[in-house]
């Protein structure tokens, strides 16, 4: 073809105007949260290459720490600013929610993190080695458990300072996961959060293979999750002919007027539907440790690092459950005749499950690994009301569970014998005499894990219940209530054990931590007292900001 004629082609389709394409529309203010998150995390590596060693420890923890915090002054400014109810909207050309739900996880998940971020930099609780402090970390995470590369890593006093970048990364991933708005952005937001936990569950510095075990076995079923969630998100998009969460909300009402003649076929077709919704359900349900998706949560716990165990076991916990609530109230209200006898029969599963199975456990680590996937039955009553309350319930549940679980973690880091921390129950026999205040705060935690009137786990429980009782789900409420009740054994077994057993001539000591592992225990003392003793104000909060915005 000559030149002038392709000119004339170039001419005549520009005369006839075809639409420009449009510049994507940005509200960078609106992700604040996220993009200080991410950029400190970009630093945090840059930081790995170019500051010398000894200076990196602190300059890590000091970037994480203000990141964090900088990062949650945004949320707050958001709220403030009324993003979370009158001005909740779509941010990022629709991918992205800025609502009352997003705004309030995104705050737990960073407060969350913060408190988790001092339990990583705890360097008091081992033996110096060859003079130097150590962490929980390994001295080298690329050199091979017993190696002669391993033993000069660890002589040479080298630390895994890595571990505050990779941990941003995953936080900014939880960050978007809840206010995902779209299934593609759901996806890069669970990749984003979920390969750097595979990494930091391998780092452990002591039982090296054991945590690298934890880790494969994570990275592999993780894997396998996320492949039936982006199946889903395939068929979703065949069923709507989009992946926006208000386009397929509108196909699956029958409320959608414009129809791609190329997608008419396969829209509609309820199969699609059906199956493509299930896949992601079973994605997101991995993610919360719900059976019969739980098989990962006992060994990943047992395994990883005990920090990265607290870090992972609420943070996310809140980002999951975050997502499956707007997947269920935003994108598949009008399903909900399908999926909730479904959800009804998981949730009863999981508490069930997860209490019974608790009682057998003989390793502290293991007991709250099932102790946690009994409480994602809880939370999913909250899930199964489909009323407002049930949202606000939800939401406040997750506030008052992170913060216990990171404290209890801190604890157990705090037990230890020759052989690093002493995670078997029967080491835990008369910790109460020989270390009171340890003990009494540990039992503070399990009774708020059980539910006892006073504590953040009461006020939790009595919320998820009542919504759940007053939006159908009655049957529900029982057997949470019979869960509870055999839950509370294990944990007053425990509680028993350190008070009223005789302590053992060579059982393990408790060490003294820094101010760092202090601060996460008594922030969550505190938040577990507080929202035990006096939850109305957090409840209201929960309540303001219980709306998705659609």
């Amino acid at each position: 073809m000559s030149a002038t004629a392709v000119h004339s082609l170039w001419t005549t389709t520009a005369a006839q105007g075809i639409d420009k394409i449009q510049a994507p529309k940005i509200e960078y203010a609106q992700l604040a949260p996220v993009l200080i998150v991410l950029g400190a995390a970009v630093v945090g590596i840059l930081l790995e290459a170019f500051v010398p060693r000894k200076g990196r420890y602190y300059a890590q923890l000091f970037l994480s720490v203000v990141a964090l915090a900088a990062a949650f002054a945004a949320v707050v400014a958001l709220a403030a600013g009324g993003y979370g109810s009158t001005k909740a909207h779509l941010a990022a050309m629709g991918a992205i929610a800025v609502d009352g739900p997003a705004l309030f996880l995104q705050g737990v998940v960073l407060l969350t993190a913060i408190v988790a971020v001092f339990t990583f930099a705890e360097r008091r609780l081992d033996p110096a080695s060859h003079g130097n402090r150590v962490d929980s970390f390994a001295a080298q995470g690329a050199s091979v458990p017993g190696s002669a590369s391993e033993k000069a890593a660890v002589k040479a006093g080298f630390t895994t300072t890595e571990v505050f970048p990779i941990a941003l990364f995953a936080v900014a991933g939880m960050l978007v996961f809840p206010a995902a708005n779209d299934l593609l952005t759901l996806f890069i937001a669970l990749e984003v959060f979920s390969l750097p936990l595979y990494l930091l569950c391998a780092l452990a510095r002591r039982k090296r293979l054991m945590s690298q075990e934890a880790a494969v076995k994570y990275f592999l079923l993780g894997a396998f999750s996320s492949a039936f969630l982006l199946f889903g998100v395939a068929l979703l998009y065949g069923f709507a002919g989009s992946v926006s969460y208000a386009r397929i909300a509108a196909v699956v009402d029958g409320s959608v007027t414009t129809v791609d003649p190329v997608l008419a076929q396969t829209m509609g077709n309820d199969a699609l539907l059906l199956i493509g919704g299930a896949m992601i359900l079973m994605g997101l349900l991995f993610k919360v440790g719900a059976v019969p998706f739980h098989m990962w949560t006992p060994d990943v716990y047992q395994g990883a690092p005990t920090p990265i165990t607290g870090f992972m076991a609420a943070a996310t916990k809140v980002a999951a459950f975050g997502a499956l609530l707007r997947l269920l109230y935003v994108v598949l209200p009008g399903l909900r005749w399908d999926w909730r006898p479904v959800m009804f029969g998981v949730a009863i599963l999981t508490m069930l499950f997860g209490a019974i199975v608790a009682i057998t456990q003989t390793d502290i680590k293991r007991l709250l690994a099932y102790s946690s996937i009994a409480h994602a039955g809880f939370i999913l009553a909250g899930v199964i009301a489909m009323t407002d309350q049930g949202i606000s319930s939800v939401l406040f549940y997750l506030a008052a569970y992170s913060f216990v679980t990171v404290g209890a973690f801190a604890v157990v880091t705090l037990v230890r014998d020759a052989g690093g921390e002493a995670t078997h129950l029967s080491k835990w026999a008369g910790l109460g005499r020989r270390s009171p205040l340890v003990a009494a705060v540990f039992a503070v935690f399990l009774l708020a894990f059980a539910g006892i009137p006073l504590t953040s786990g009461f006020s939790g429980k009595f919320a998820v219940f009542k919504a759940a009782a007053d939006g159908g789900a009655g049957a529900l409420v029982v057997v949470g209530v019979i869960s509870s009740a055999i839950a509370a054994f294990f944990y007053i077994r425990v509680i028993v054990l350190m008070f009223f057993s005789e302590p053992k001539a060579d059982g393990p000591t408790v060490a003294v931590p820094s101010p760092l592992t202090m601060t996460t225990i008594g922030v969550g003392v505190a938040v577990t007292v507080v929202l035990g003793v006096a939850p109305q104000y957090f409840l209201d909060l929960a309540s303001q900001a219980g709306v998705f915005v659609r």
